[in-house]
């Protein structure tokens, strides 16, 4: 019988699998209403007149106060690489479970690159039914493209870091930070950025599972070019909604270092994958981060939340994890109030 690719979950999740879930109960995993996010043509950006030009980029700041999230079209990332870097992914994840695991010294990718599942997990709504190579970009650079994988994945991080680089400087200017502008070019650096493709296997008990539990990123900004499976939800005005697919989009999320370094005006906002029964899903996300000693901080007085380094941001989350099960992120670096 050929070997599955996918991990197994099943197997390793029996004692949680074992108790019975009232699907009734888990049905609001689907039943939310589907949205339309924010869509903001990037054409303007670059060939617009002057008046064009500051409308743009009104829009991208207004979006990423009130949403945190949405979409650029016209983005100058081409096709032909989001249709390569898709089919190299899709034939990475096609491999066997076995030697997905055993795969990273080949691509030159750091140990744990591979992930799946949820170790931490102590029920069914902790576990992340999907998998995911999360690959810092100095790995990328080092294999020299030396397969078709990694240069199409070094021409992806290439083009989407300099998309990112772009709003986040706009970003920066929409806020009045003109002596930062070059903060994030200065700090975000090829090296200290990662690239992250992700499975999302079809799901037999689905809508029991999440494909990725509720979280917020740990970075700036993240770009996010998905399928047209769709299975993205975001939590919005004290509800979730679910993203409508655009696979001629690419998507934009606000992460926690912005928000604490705009001192709460960018939102960083939970999201989560819920899963599919019939169909797999896939997507490739850009994480723009700094060096682990750039310090956070906002210039505006009062602070919401206090100086820290990505370091201790990255070490929090991580004890966090450890200890609870899950991340608590921005709350644990607000300012004191006595």
């Amino acid at each position: 019988m050929e070997e599955s690719p996918d991990p197994p979950f099943v197997e390793t999740y029996k004692s949680l699998f074992d108790i019975i879930l009232d699907s009734n109960k888990h049905n609001d995993l689907f039943m939310v209403e589907e949205c339309e996010l924010p869509l903001i043509n990037l054409h303007q950006l670059k060939y617009g007149d002057k008046f064009e030009r500051e409308q743009c980029k009104k829009k991208i700041a207004k979006a990423s106060r009130e949403w945190g999230f949405f979409q650029v079209m016209n983005h100058g990332v081409s096709s032909d690489i989001l249709d390569k870097m898709r089919m190299e992914q899709v034939k990475l994840f096609k491999k066997t479970f076995n030697e997905k695991t055993n795969i990273e010294e080949s691509l030159n990718f750091s140990e744990g690159s591979y992930r799946w599942g949820t170790p931490t997990a102590t029920c069914l709504r902790q576990i992340s039914w999907s998998e995911a190579f999360h690959v810092p970009l100095s790995d990328v650079s080092c294999s020299k493209g030396f397969t078709s994988l990694s240069s199409t994945m070094e021409q992806f991080a290439i083009t989407l870091s300099e998309l990112a680089q772009q709003l986040a400087r706009l970003l920066a200017e929409e806020l009045g930070r003109y002596n930062k502008l070059d903060y994030f070019k200065e700090t975000c650096l090829p090296s200290t950025c990662y690239l992250r493709m992700n499975r999302y296997p079809a799901c037999p008990i689905s809508p029991q599972l999440f494909g990725l539990m509720p979280h917020t990123d740990s970075d700036f900004l993240t770009i996010l070019h998905q399928d047209e499976i769709g299975g993205l939800q975001l939590y919005r005005d004290g509800k979730w909604i679910s993203v409508k697919p655009n696979p001629e989009a690419l998507i934009i999320n606000i992460g926690d270092l912005f928000q604490a370094w705009s001192n709460g005006v960018y939102r960083s906002v939970e999201h989560r994958v819920v899963t599919n029964k019939f169909k797999e899903r896939f997507s490739t996300a850009f994480f723009l981060c700094p060096s682990y000693d750039t310090e956070i901080l906002s210039c505006v007085e009062p602070r919401v939340y206090r100086k820290f380094t990505f370091r201790e941001f990255r070490q929090q989350v991580q004890e966090d994890v450890k200890n609870f099960g899950y991340k608590v992120g921005l709350p644990r670096f607000l300012v004191s109030t006595h």
